[in-house]
C-alpha cells in the first residue's frame, strides 16, 4: 500500500492559497513577504523530492504548475522526473503537457483509493486545496508535511475543510523551529 502525503506551506490560521505568488489572491506570495530566508527551513522540500515516487495534484494546481515547473530544472528536478497523477473530472488527455513526465488523470476519490493499493513508494500531494480537503474528508491522507509560516492571512483557501466529522488523531513524528519563525510539523494520520 502506498502512502499519500500532503505537503503544504500554510499560514498559522490555515491558509494555503498562493504562497509562491500566484495571481488573483490579495496576499499572493506571502511566503516571501517579511519572512527572512533560511535555507534550513526548506530542507523538508528537498527531502520530499528524493523520498516520493509520484506526485498528485488537482486540475487547478496542474494547470498552474505544468507550464512553469518543467523549466525549473534546478529546484524541481526530482519532481519533474516523477510520474504525475491529476485528480479531475474535467481535464482531458489533450490538456496535458508533453514535457513533464508521465501524467495520469484520475477521475474520482475511488481512483485515488485504488492507486494507494498498488505497489510503489509514497505519493506527494502539492497545492490543490480543494483536493486536499476532499482527500482528508475521505480518510485517504496518511501523512502531513507542513511548513507553518508565522503569518495570519484571514481569507483564503484552507487546507482543512469545515466538514463536521469524527475526530481524527495525528501523531507528531518530526518537528523543528527555525529562527525565521517557520515551524516544520510532520504528522502521521492515525487511521
Amino acid at each position: 500500500m502506498r502512502t499519500l502525503i500532503t505537503t503544504a506551506f500554510i499560514s498559522l490560521d490555515g491558509v494555503v492559497e498562493a504562497p509562491g505568488g500566484e495571481p488573483g489572491y490579495r496576499n499572493s506570495g506571502w511566503t516571501f513577504k517579511g519572512i527572512p530566508f533560511d535555507e534550513a527551513s526548506f530542507e523538508l522540500k528537498g527531502r520530499e523530492q528524493v523520498e516520493a515516487s509520484a506526485m498528485m495534484m488537482g486540475r487547478v494546481s496542474y494547470q498552474a504548475f505544468s507550464p512553469v515547473w518543467p523549466g525549473m530544472t534546478k529546484d524541481f528536478a526530482g519532481y519533474n522526473a516523477m510520474p504525475k497523477y491529476v485528480v479531475s473530472t474535467t481535464l482531458q488527455d489533450s490538456d496535458l503537457v508533453s514535457n513533464w513526465a508521465e501524467t495520469t488523470i484520475l477521475r474520482s476519490l475511488d481512483d485515488v483509493a485504488a492507486l494507494k493499493q498498488t505497489d510503489g513508494g509514497p505519493i506527494i500531494v502539492h497545492g490543490s486545496a480543494t483536493l486536499n480537503r476532499n482527500l482528508s474528508d475521505a480518510g485517504l491522507i496518511d501523512r502531513y508535511h507542513l511548513l507553518v509560516f508565522p503569518v495570519l492571512l484571514g481569507a483564503g483557501k484552507r487546507l482543512f475543510s469545515g466538514t463536521d466529522k469524527d475526530q481524527l488523531n495525528l501523531k507528531l513524528t518530526e518537528s523543528e523551529s527555525y529562527p525565521n519563525g517557520i515551524q516544520k510539523l510532520v504528522y502521521d494520520v492515525q487511521h
